[in-house]
């Protein structure tokens, strides 16, 4: 892996969650530049988590979204999740499952790469889902992919939002002085949701110096969405994994990964 020769990257993950690529980008010999623009915060409710958490025996399916549902489901039942009354387990993404095994879960699907939504329903195991009764767990205003098609394949779907996402309120002036002095060489975004809080936050007197920046993202809806904002510079890494962004972010900075 060639090293990234002191370019600036900038990670725009909330803050709770960037450590680790950061890390990795500063190894690689970049320069790491932090703008969360997003805060996960728990939901208001969590007398109604522990109440649907207790009542499990009623679905075959527990679905735990990210990370995040799963450490915030913990958050709002005294670190528990009782997964014994369900009959299925599933884990989408692997940091998602390694979070239930560290809470005592057992995980019994995971989705292959991409580690998505998609990747979960194109699995054997959820075709035949008549009168299946399936709860999600997940933040507020999350994708609707997954119930939507499972519904179509003949499940009964309940949702958990056990977290949810703000706008984070990070000072931006860093950013904003590298982004007029052209020293910010790359951008990584890892949702939607986060693409659009960036743009809010630096301003749209800033916007066509980013749209001229080298994009990062990590699914090609999140590619969509950045063509049909104005960003020109592109590329989808294989996977959401911090390893598989880095990789993407050291070929952007040799000039060789640009598809579109």
């Amino acid at each position: 892996m060639t090293g990234l020769n002191g370019a600036r990257v900038l990670v725009t993950r909330p803050a709770h969650q960037a450590e680790n690529l950061c890390r990795l980008i500063e190894k690689s010999g970049g320069v790491a530049v932090c703008l969360p623009t997003i805060a996960i915060v728990e939901s208001d409710d969590s007398s109604a988590i522990q109440k649907t958490l207790a009542h499990l025996d009623g679905f075959q399916w527990l679905i735990f979204v990210s990370a995040n549902a799963v450490n915030f489901a913990l958050k709002a039942n005294d670190g528990k999740i009782p997964q014994l009354k369900v009959r299925h387990c599933a884990a989408i993404g692997k940091a998602t499952a390694n979070a239930l095994a560290i809470a005592g879960v057992h995980v019994d699907l995971t989705p292959k790469p991409p580690y998505n939504s998609e990747a979960l329903l194109a699995m054997p195991e959820m075709q035949s889902m008549q009168g299946q009764r399936v709860l999600i767990v997940r933040g507020e205003g999350g994708r609707e992919e997954l119930a939507t098609t499972l519904l179509r394949r003949g499940a009964d779907v309940h949702y958990l939002n056990v977290y949810k996402r703000i706008m984070s309120s990070t000072d931006n002036a860093n950013v904003i002085a590298l982004l007029e002095q052209k020293k910010l060489d790359i951008i990584t975004v890892t949702s939607g949701e986060i693409l659009q809080n960036l743009l809010i936050m630096l301003g749209a007197a800033h916007h066509r110096q980013l749209f001229s920046l080298p994009l990062v993202v990590v699914s090609d809806r999140i590619k969509q969405m950045a063509v049909d904002m104005g960003f020109k510079r592109i590329t989808v890494t294989n996977s959401p994994s911090d390893e598989a962004i880095l990789e993407t972010v050291n070929q952007n900075n040799r000039g060789i990964a640009w598809p579109n």
